[in-house]
């Protein structure tokens, strides 16, 4: 593992250390249980994205006794054909016709066979995305009902967090936001598919854009605290 690499096992201890956090500060709120949640999907997803990184040699021995058996029934079947043994013109172009369609069903098969390994691992890669996108919009359903205007209310409403509180929470819901974004690069590192690649700048630009809104409320808390001073 180089420096220019994303570090899984960094990953890790930098969210269990934020499960820590979170435990010791807010021990009974589900945003606890949706870090831990992380942590075991976190585990999950670095062990495919290490598979995914490695070459499929069954699939690949698989793929090519499929295509020698295939070039030989090819070769097999154009001797069969014996072109030189035609005796006209129609009969000549039905058979080139013949051996045609036979090679362009063969190039469409080995094609198929070649890109078969890139293709599962794409959609093995997809479907690991696809789980940190959905906890990234479980996170912005927590902070959603964290709405600093809250402070300013006279009337306090059930469990009502102070500044502090309220903070640390936000600042929690970014940090994990950031951390998905972390995972879901690994893949980019992992899997040059412009596919993939593309879903990961996706997961990428949706967590920035969760944790602009959760700073943007730190921000009014802020305000409201320099209000409270004057």
């Amino acid at each position: 593992m180089t420096y220019r690499e994303l570090d899984p096992a960094k990953l890790h201890q930098t969210l269990e250390t934020l499960q820590q956090r979170i435990d010791a500060r807010f021990p009974s709120a589900g945003l606890s249980r949706l870090c831990r949640d992380l942590i075991a999907t976190a585990q999950a997803v670095t062990q495919e994205a290490h598979k995914l990184a490695q070459p499929n040699w069954p699939l690949r021995v698989g793929v090519s006794a499929i295509i020698i058996a295939g070039a030989i029934a090819q070769i097999a079947a154009f001797k069969l054909l014996r072109l030189e043994n035609v005796e006209n013109n129609i009969g000549l172009l039905g058979n080139l016709e013949a051996a045609v369609n036979l090679l362009i069903l063969f190039g469409g098969a080995v094609w198929f066979l070649l890109t078969l390994e890139e293709r599962t691992k794409r959609q093995r890669a997809l479907d690991e995305l696809h789980k940190l996108r959905s906890i990234a919009h479980v996170i912005d359903m927590h902070q959603l009902t964290k709405d600093p205007a809250a402070l300013l209310q006279e009337r306090a409403p059930p469990r009502r967090m102070t500044k502090f509180e309220l903070t640390r929470y936000l600042d929690y819901c970014s940090e994990m936001l950031a951390l998905i974004g972390k995972l879901a690069a690994l893949y980019a590192d992992r899997v040059r598919d412009p596919v993939v690649i593309d879903a990961v700048t996706e997961i990428e630009n949706l967590t920035t854009s969760l944790a602009r809104k959760i700073w943007q409320k730190i921000s009014v808390i802020g305000e409201i605290e320099e209000g409270a001073a004057d």
